[in-house]
């Protein structure tokens, strides 16, 4: 307004001075007092314009951020949320009438017809057991003509998992894929809690893919309820495991030949064994999910640390040799046939060693699952060696 009254008074005092002149100026300077009047109409409204739209968002932010504050879950409802996020969402917690019939088809599996009772766990997709896998289960019965090998699998407990097992099938050999019920499985022991935790959402199952973690977990439950052998599907063995009791396998060894580092893809124990409570005990206590190992290997080298040499913990530690005679590091010479001068003395070293003090060998699939095994390689001739089927040896 003071703009306003500036101009009018200027204006208009002009005029009163101005009375002898021309009526044209007289028009021109109304003309202008007009001009100025209208340019500060349009300013006011346009900074008006300007702080209406200012204020606007603003109003709406803090609006956005009161709903935000009320409509939110709280911390912990994030959280879980979070976490059931990377729970994988297949059937792996479901239940049904295949988990119902879990025991039950257990205990009509295993009889005492069953040599050696052999435990594996497949969480992956049907399709996915390939070829190697399929011959890690023939040497099963190559070794163990009457044994009994069990699959904990969902996966492979379907039409598809059937057609897949039917050639061993076909020629009498024991082989089931069963859909594992866990609960029933970590009932009564220590990673009950911590897997009721898991499903709810209530514990981060970290960044490591949780179903390896739960085939750490499962098999050590499995062998607790019922005993026998567990074996990785990426482990072909080479003789019969009749005279192992209450054994695991040393990776690693030092220049004393004291043990290093221990390995959980083998297991051998009876039922209820104070070893294995303790191996799940820990699982459940120290469980990291973002550490590869950590509830694996490292874990079972932790527990045996602790507990060996005191009374009640009855078992043997095997050397290397017995189910790790070849270092993940060096697995890869065995698919190649040997081209350098000192390999082929190596081979015929590693396989003499292999048939006569090894019981298995340990795969290493991370390190080897894209190699393919050439003619005329280490691990052809094992592999022709202790196969049943022995189809496509040499495309696994």
């Amino acid at each position: 307004m003071t703009f306003k009254r500036v101009v009018s008074h200027e204006i208009f005092g002009h005029r009163l001075g101005s009375r002898s002149k021309s009526p044209v100026i007289s028009i021109v300077l109304f003309s202008l007092l007009i001009f100025f009047m209208f340019a500060y109409s349009i300013i006011s409204n346009m900074s008006l314009q300007s702080a209406a739209f200012t204020v606007i968002p603003i109003s709406f932010t803090i609006s956005t951020q009161k709903n935000m504050i009320v409509e939110v879950d709280s911390e912990n409802d994030q959280f879980q949320r979070g976490i059931r996020r990377k729970l994988p969402e297949n059937e792996i917690f479901r239940s049904d009438e295949l988990t119902e019939k879990f025991h039950g088809r257990v205990q009509e599996f295993f009889n005492h017809k069953c040599e050696v009772q052999f435990f594996m766990t497949w969480i992956s997709t049907a399709e996915t057991f390939e070829t190697r896998e399929i011959l890690a289960v023939e040497s099963v019965f190559k070794a163990h003509p009457h044994g009994c090998l069990m699959i904990l699998s969902r996966t492979l407990d379907s039409a598809q998992g059937h057609m897949i097992l039917k050639p061993l099938l076909d020629r009498g050999f024991k082989v089931q894929a069963v859909t594992p019920d866990l609960p029933f499985l970590l009932k009564n022991t220590p990673a009950e809690a911590w897997f009721n935790d898991i499903k709810s959402g209530e514990k981060d199952p970290g960044g490591i893919p949780l179903a390896q973690n739960l085939s750490n977990l499962m098999r050590l439950a499995a062998l607790y309820k019922y005993g026998g052998v567990y074996l990785d599907t990426d482990f072909i063995v080479l003789k019969s495991f009749k005279g192992l009791k209450n054994t695991i396998g040393a990776q690693s060894i030092n220049s004393a030949k004291n043990w290093t580092r221990l390995n959980n893809a083998v297991l051998v124990f009876d039922m209820n064994h104070p070893l294995l409570y303790k191996f799940i005990e820990e699982f459940a206590l120290t469980f990291d999910g973002n550490k590869w190992g950590h509830n694996g290997p490292y874990m079972v080298s932790r527990v045996v640390h602790r507990v060996e040499g005191r009374p009640g913990y009855n078992f043997t530690i095997l050397p290397p040799v017995a189910f790790y005679p070849v270092d993940w590091i060096k697995i890869v010479r065995l698919f190649k046939v040997p081209s350098q001068q000192a390999d082929p003395k190596w081979f015929e070293a590693k396989l003499q060693e292999l048939n006569e003090k090894s019981y298995g060998l340990h795969l290493w699939n991370k390190q080897s699952s894209k190699l393919m095994v050439e003619e005329g390689s280490a691990m052809g001739k094992l592999l022709s060696e202790h196969c049943v089927l022995c189809n496509q040896i040499y495309s696994s």
